[in-house]
């Protein structure tokens, strides 16, 4: 029987193990382009940003790093912010798991696309005031999650990996009690971006 605790437990091993095929391999998708798109959409330059599970930062980090923005990269696999330090040196890289995360900085914009749901869901019902917390007023939070209070089991390059979600209300519910002011989950085929993703925005 597959226990799906051992999988959580080894999902950062995975990453390490499969780095460079992920980097070599890392595609956009016009979905997710116009995601990051609207993300940054009215964003000035010089304006913080904190990618959580930034991998090897593509192809996020690009986009970015072309608009002038700060940004800081955190992941908990070593190898992957050795890869992501090497695509872009020009922007910060930490080696940390983002449940550890915990500094006195706040960003303009903090965004986990297909990082956030390897948390538990009391992981991230710990994580999310934080990320409430640590940004400015009027700053953009995106999160990718899953269809509702869940624990599956993914793949990344053939090996299994964790992924988790709570329901969408307590999402919402969580983030308007963090002072998180709007707050919208959409569904897999608002842009075709093939995932769900919460998009808000601290009240100003």
């Amino acid at each position: 029987m597959t226990n799906i605790h051992e999988i959580k437990a080894k999902t950062q091993a995975v990453y390490d193990r499969k780095a460079k095929a992920w980097d070599h391999g890392r595609k956009i998708s016009s979905g997710e382009e116009a995601w990051i798109s609207e993300l940054l959409r009215g964003v000035p330059s010089e304006s913080a940003v904190l990618d959580l599970g930034c991998g090897t930062g593509k192809p996020l980090a690009q986009y970015a790093m072309d608009a002038g923005l700060k940004l800081t990269g955190l992941d908990s696999s070593p190898e992957m912010i050795r890869l992501a330090q090497a695509n872009f040196p020009q922007a910060k890289w930490v080696v940390q798991d983002m449940c550890q995360w915990d500094e006195p900085d706040t960003y303009d914009i903090i965004h986990s696309w297909d990082g956030f749901f390897h948390l538990s869901p009391e992981e991230q019902r710990r994580l999310l005031p934080k990320l409430a917390e640590g940004l400015r007023a009027g700053g953009k939070l995106l999160l990718t999650i899953g269809d509702g209070e869940e624990e599956v089991i993914g793949q990344v390059h053939g090996d299994p990996v964790y992924h988790a979600s709570l329901s969408h209300s307590e999402y919402t519910k969580l983030l308007e009690a963090a002072g998180i002011g709007s707050a919208t989950i959409s569904d897999y085929d608002h842009f075709d971006a093939n995932r769900i993703v919460l998009f808000a925005t601290k009240a100003a």
